[in-house]
């Protein structure tokens, strides 16, 4: 396999796991388990929060308003899929 082509699948992967964990801190602040008052909540919070906003803003652009419903990780998550599901198939291009 190319060298490039596994950095890309790498960096593939690492997105997904950090708007996975965006959501799911998300889901646990929302729902008071986890403080946005403690220093390292903030810290983590704020950190993925400065890492993924330049991703979503131009999502939550186009899309429609939801009643405070955030469906921009969603979209972020299925370009994810979608581009993990391109790459295996157009691998001969790395070459």
């Amino acid at each position: 396999m190319p060298l490039i082509f596994t950095l890309i699948w790498n960096a593939l992967l690492i997105a997904q796991w950090i708007v996975l964990a965006q959501a799911l801190m998300s889901w646990l602040i929302n729902f008071q388990v986890l403080n946005i008052r403690q220093p390292l909540v903030y810290q983590l919070w704020s950190f993925l929060g400065r890492i993924l906003e330049p991703v979503y803003a131009p999502i939550r652009r186009m899309l429609p308003s939801m009643s405070g419903v955030d469906f921009s990780p969603l979209v972020v998550l299925i370009g994810i899929m979608v581009l993990q599901q391109l790459l295996p198939h157009n691998q001969m291009a790395f070459y």
